[in-house]
């Protein structure tokens, strides 16, 4: 055999292989498909009106990320498990997600479609305040908020009992150049049964938006402030009292919380 026939002979096995490694990707997907179905008969979760996990996603991004290497840029394999976990979960628990446009309607579709795929319906809405009303008149909704980007004191309607949370902090994971770099927070009617995430939120008044206190609090940032109100995350280990009283506010409100976010290098040169 010629170079030429050799070459082409070594051409065909590899994309046999390639042939081989895609088709067992595809039978893996159908195969979770089939846990997922056991699932909701042991879990009954279809009725529960949410399978949102913050923290087992956060947990699986962590694992993703350490594994990774090889000339495939994270990009991919994160788009590509944040559809399947996302598609799965709604196959769980039909969900839609409701996106705040504030943060520029191209950059949340961008934000939202790379964390939620194409499966899960995008209600858009004009301000931060409809989102919060479509997430609460939800079964299970998700509600998409650029904290420092909405106008108005929006967090405010999260301050009741039984008003949505923030239960999650998008991109779950954080480097330079990510292609879907928007932070956002996730909002929901329903909280899962994991306990309260590494960050905690409260809704504060009275200035603190202004004060130096977060200065003064290692760990603790002001991520949005308007009409004398301010949104503020802080540690879970931080005890509540003590960041009022370094915020120099009296009314401090928890209205959530979300997993640390998962740091890495900048993006591998494709």
């Amino acid at each position: 055999m010629d170079a030429s026939g050799s070459g082409a002979s070594a051409l065909a096995a590899l994309r046999r292989e390639i042939d081989r490694i895609d088709e067992g990707m595809h039978r893996l997907l159908m195969e979770r498909g089939e846990i997922i179905d056991r699932l909701i008969a042991t879990k009954g979760t279809a009725a529960s009106g949410s399978a949102f996990r913050p923290e087992r996603e956060a947990a699986m991004m962590r694992v993703l990320a350490a594994r990774h290497g090889g000339l495939l840029p994270f990009d991919a394999p994160e788009a590509i498990w944040r559809v399947i976990i996302s598609t799965f979960t709604h196959v769980q628990a039909p969900f839609a997600v409701h996106a705040d446009l504030a943060a520029g309607d191209g950059a949340m579709r961008d934000s939202a479609r790379f964390h939620f795929g194409f499966t899960v319906p995008l209600h858009t809405h004009g301000s931060a305040a409809e989102v919060v009303a479509a997430v609460a008149a939800s079964r299970g909704d998700l509600g998409l908020v650029a904290p420092g980007q909405a106008p108005g004191a929006w967090w405010r309607a999260l301050r009741p009992a039984d008003a949505p949370k923030v239960i999650a902090r998008l991109p779950f994971t954080e480097r330079p150049g990510h292609p879907a770099p928007t932070q956002l927070l996730v909002l929901s009617r329903v909280i899962s049964g994991e306990g309260l995430g590494a960050v905690r939120l409260f809704a504060a008044e009275g200035g603190a938006g202004s004060a130096d206190g977060p200065g003064r609090l290692p760990g603790v940032a002001v991520l949005a402030a308007a009409e004398g109100s301010c949104l503020v995350a802080a540690p879970a280990e931080l005890d509540p009292a003590e960041l009022a009283g370094g915020l120099s506010v009296s009314d401090l409100v928890p209205v959530g919380s979300h997993p640390e976010p998962v740091p890495l290098r900048a993006r591998q040169p494709a």
